[in-house]
């Protein structure tokens, strides 16, 4: 259930109330209100929050230029705006919420008018004035709710409300409930909203639910944490003691939403599948991350680490890479930034990435050869942990998944979410709606995955697909399907699900894609495997590559063999024709293109 925070007024409190990263936050532009927002300007906050104008039989014209100057995400009409007049807003590009008062009774026939124009009903107490009342009504009026537009409930919910909420969230009348909405109780005056309050109240809500987030302590359910050396300890703590701080600097933000759009080439295109769609006879769309500046998603991860480096004072930078796409993308930043890069690669998958090997060399990075072990990523890895221990104080490690010590999950996650982000709006002006089916992903240690799925955790009616490598199959010895094969283990800082032998020794994986050749999984995937709220399905090397030149001829895009994984699944699980599947195609497949050669005889 969504969270929105209404009648913010103050621009520090605005601040305050945002780092609790409600859903929705509501600004009132109505001059009868003691919550009347006048400000000339809402302060910079979170792109995941949703900034809501709140209207009062308002002109068209004066909402439509509010929705501009503030860059609203959202508009709620609380008064007695016509179905006609919400039609008008309907080319925007904005939510709608209308509002409906509810004191001992309602006619619910007047909904049907509205069905087809707006996003979501919101019902409040009915009072001598619009809104912020801090009365409950009657929520078992709602029983009779015969509409399926998901609905915000309102009206004088506070701390004292939690048990009701609760029993509310199991009647049948929350079954369209999309979000709370608060106001009023959480006041110290009118527009001044206690944030301990607030606090309190949200982690009462998410206590009572499964949260797939990352906990204070850097767990994900039982899965995460820190594992490390004890020299490495003050380089992580540093990191987690300033991560959130940084990424919620303006500054920060200005520079690496710039760099994404100006360097990366963000948005990525949402692109629907035609010819796919109608070989498997459903919806399929296609988030072309493959589009980015150096072919993949990685980049956006890195933009994001160089930055936070710079500001740590770092001078000189290390990476581990299995395809190479990680590689190039550290490579590609240090050259933008003019630092030091070194690059720690598997000697095997030298040889297979050999095009990447190549750019990375032309940026500038040394790669250095990981000759232990298997002589792929896990081994990688280790060489960077290695040269970290060696150099604390001047290095900064850019971790290219969303695996490591705590805070790494975590922070890699929340710079690739700006996939999912970008996912919702982009939907809605394909399908008009935010939330498709199904996210798919490919999954080795999860950084693509993680920013796929990071927008529709808590989205339940959105089902998640992660895909990983079985390679020559998941019982023949030759895999690297970690939620079939694995156990409960520590790998490179953190627990999580590993690959392993009966006395804790590393099994060596293997996947004829270099970027899924690993014998874990990031933590909150290991979550979410666990939790049952993600489906998990094992694909082979074999049905991998016939479903990317599956792609190849039939939509005109040769896709990375990570992203050839995830594409496979639609020969093994049958959708709806109406079902939405958005597919996140994480890199292209330039850097494979030997190993289709060789694998086809081309």
């Amino acid at each position: 259930m969504k969270l929105k925070v209404c009648g913010m007024k103050y621009q520090d409190n605005i601040q305050e109330v945002a780092t609790l990263q409600p859903d929705y936050l509501g600004f009132i532009f109505y001059e009868q209100s003691a919550r009347h927002f006048d400000a000339h300007r809402i302060p910079e906050i979170s792109n995941t929050i949703k900034k809501t104008g709140v209207f009062v039989d308002a002109d068209l014209d004066f909402v439509i230029k509010k929705i501009s100057k503030h860059n609203l995400k959202a508009v709620q009409l609380h008064g007695n705006e016509a179905p006609e007049y919400c039609k008008q807003l309907r080319g925007k590009n904005i939510e709608i919420i209308k509002v409906f008062s509810i004191k001992n009774e309602f006619d619910f026939s007047v909904l049907k008018l509205y069905d087809d124009i707006v996003d979501y009903f919101l019902f409040d107490t009915k009072g001598k004035l619009p809104g912020g009342n801090g009365y409950v009504f009657d929520w078992t009026i709602l029983n009779n709710y015969p509409s399926t537009i998901p609905f915000f409930l309102s009206g004088g919910i506070g701390l004292s409300q939690i048990d009701d909420i609760n029993k509310f969230q199991k009647s049948e009348a929350s079954k369209y409930c999309y979000a709370l909405d608060v106001n009023s109780k959480f006041e110290i005056e009118p527009g001044l909203k206690n944030i301990e309050d607030l606090k309190k109240f949200k982690n009462n809500l998410t206590s009572k639910i499964m949260n797939y987030n990352v906990n204070e302590k850097g767990y994900y359910g039982e899965f995460g944490g820190a594992f490390i050396p004890e020299m490495l300890y003050p380089n992580v703590e540093e990191l987690r003691q300033n991560y959130l701080k940084i990424m919620a600097e303006p500054d920060f933000k200005k520079e690496f939403n710039q760099l994404l759009k100006d360097y990366v080439g963000r948005p990525s295109p949402l692109y629907f599948a035609k010819r796919l769609s109608e070989k498997y006879n459903t919806k399929i769309y296609l988030k072309r991350e493959d589009l980015n500046h150096t072919g993949a998603h990685k980049i956006n991860n890195t933009i994001g680490q160089i930055l936070m480096a710079q500001r740590l004072g770092k001078t000189r930078i290390i990476a581990e890479t299995g395809a190479g796409q990680h590689g190039v993308a550290t490579a590609t930043v240090c050259a933008l930034m003019g630092l030091e890069c070194i690059v720690y690669m598997g000697e095997i998958d030298i040889a297979r990435q050999a095009p990447n090997v190549a750019r990375m060399k032309m940026l500038g990075a040394r790669v250095v050869p990981a000759l232990s072990g298997s002589r792929t990523l896990k081994d990688a890895t280790n060489e960077a942990i290695r040269d970290w221990i060696n150099n604390p104080v001047d290095t900064h490690y850019i971790i290219g998944s969303a695996i490591g010590p705590h805070p790494y999950p975590d922070m890699v996650t929340r710079f690739q979410a700006i996939v999912s982000e970008e996912i919702k709006w982009q939907l809605k002006e394909h399908e008009g709606r935010e939330n498709p089916d199904y996210v798919v992903a490919c999954i080795g240690g999860g950084s693509n995955a993680a920013g796929t799925y990071y927008h529709y955790l808590h989205e339940p009616d959105v089902g998640i697909i992660a895909v990983e490598a079985a390679g020559l199959g998941i019982e023949s010895g030759e895999s690297a399907a970690t939620s079939v094969l694995g156990k409960e283990g520590i790998i490179h800082g953190c627990k999580t699900l590993l690959m392993q032998t009966n006395d804790g020794q590393i099994t060596e994986p293997y996947s004829i894609s270099a970027g899924l050749d690993y014998p874990g999984v990031g933590p909150m995937h290991a979550h979410l495997a666990k939790t049952g709220r993600a489906e998990f399905m094992s694909i082979t090397d074999n049905d991998a590559m016939d479903a990317g030149l599956e792609l190849s001829k039939l939509e005109g895009i040769i896709p990375a063999i990570e992203t050839s994984h995830a594409l496979a699944i639609f020969k093994y699980k049958t959708f709806r024709p109406e079902d939405v599947v958005v597919l996140n195609l994480s890199g292209r497949g330039d850097k494979d293109l030997q190993n289709y050669i060789d694998y086809f005889k081309i």
